[in-house]
This record gives C-alpha cells, structure tokens and sequence, in this order.
C-alpha cells in the first residue's frame, strides 16, 4: 500500500511540473495585450491583439531572459524594421506588407548586407 502512496505522489507531481504556464491577458488601450511564458517562468513572447489581429509591438525572449525578436504588426501584417538576435548574429529585416523588403546582418566583426 505505501509502495502505491508513493508511486502515485511520484505520477502527480511529475504531472504537474509538466503543465504549461496559462498565458496572461490584459485590456488596455482598447487592445489586449497578450504574456506567453517558458516552461520555466521567463516571458516568451509579449504583444497586442487587436479586434483579434496581431497589432503593435511584439518581443520574444529566449528562456534566459535574452531578447529574441523585435517587431510591429499593423491589423495582422508585419510592418517595418523587425530585428531578430543570436549568439553572434543581430539581422534587420525589413518588411513591407508582411513580405521582406531588406535584410541587414550585423555581426560583431562586420556589416553583412543581403539583397
């Protein structure tokens, strides 16, 4: 019996660390504004809804707290300068009515420029 006791405290609490964080959201502005977390707390994405479109400023996270991605979306279309980050790599991605327009890589060492 206290073999069963165990095992099932052991089954519970594995499923309970694996259940996802609820995403937070808020109204403001006459918008909302939508939180997705990691598994592990941190924020993964951050940004607004509008009548149901992505709209506004959009930021993603790495699990470290690291910023990822950078960018606008007007009524569900990517506008202007997005910026995307890694390790060694920030790109500047251009985008013209969710299409990419420009690219530029900006590395530590040097500009690459992409057409």
């Amino acid at each position: 019996m206290r073999k069963m006791i165990i095992a099932a405290l052991m089954l519970s609490a594995g499923v309970l660390s694996a259940q996802e964080i609820e995403p937070k959201y808020e109204i403001t502005n006459k918008m909302v504004k939508a939180t997705y977390y990691h598994d592990n707390g941190a924020i993964k994405q951050q940004g607004f809804y509008k009548d149901g479109k992505l709209h506004g400023k959009w930021v993603a996270y790495n699990e470290d707290g690291t910023k990822q991605a950078l960018g606008e979306y007007e009524n569900g279309t990517k506008t202007g300068k997005w910026f995307f980050w890694n390790d060694t790599l920030l790109s500047e991605v251009d985008y013209n009515d969710s299409r990419i327009a420009d690219i530029k890589k900006w590395s530590r060492e040097a500009v690459v420029v992409n057409k």
